[in-house]
């Protein structure tokens, strides 16, 4: 009976190391694409650890949404650096149109999130494989 009594506490347990683990995954996957892009300094990095914090409560509220959790990172952190840095990341496709613009996480809130350029709707990289080959 008490092996029944406590597997409740020990689900409870895995669901918080399983929600950890996409937190942690997901702010892998940013940092990567900070990194490729060149722009992971301290300041930047910081703003990756602020927002991976604020998705914490978030993703302990609505567990089910931990897969979505590495697309709502990377909204985060573009929106802290226009904030206080600029646009990022730059759309590689209009690169000679004159008008520079920031690349925008699809879908918004969904599974698998891909960087898009939002003028052409051409799907540049998955989150965390920025500046590498679009795998299909």
């Amino acid at each position: 009976m008490d092996d029944e009594r406590s597997a409740p506490a020990v689900r409870a347990t895995m669901d918080g190391m399983e929600l950890e683990q996409a937190l942690h995954a997901a702010r892998a996957l940013v940092l990567a694409d900070l990194v490729a892009d060149e722009v992971a300094d301290a300041e930047i990095v910081s703003l990756v650890e602020d927002a991976v914090s604020h998705r914490r409560w978030w993703v302990e509220q609505w567990p089910e949404g931990a897969e979505f959790v590495a697309g709502l990172i990377a909204q985060d952190v573009q929106d802290a650096l226009l904030e206080r840095y600029g646009r990022w990341p730059l759309c590689p496709v209009c690169t000679t149109s004159g008008d520079p613009h920031a690349l925008d996480v699809e879908p918004e809130l969904g599974p698998d999130p891909h960087w898009v350029c939002p003028k052409t709707a051409v799907a540049v990289a998955r989150v965390g494989r920025l500046r590498a080959p679009l795998e299909t």
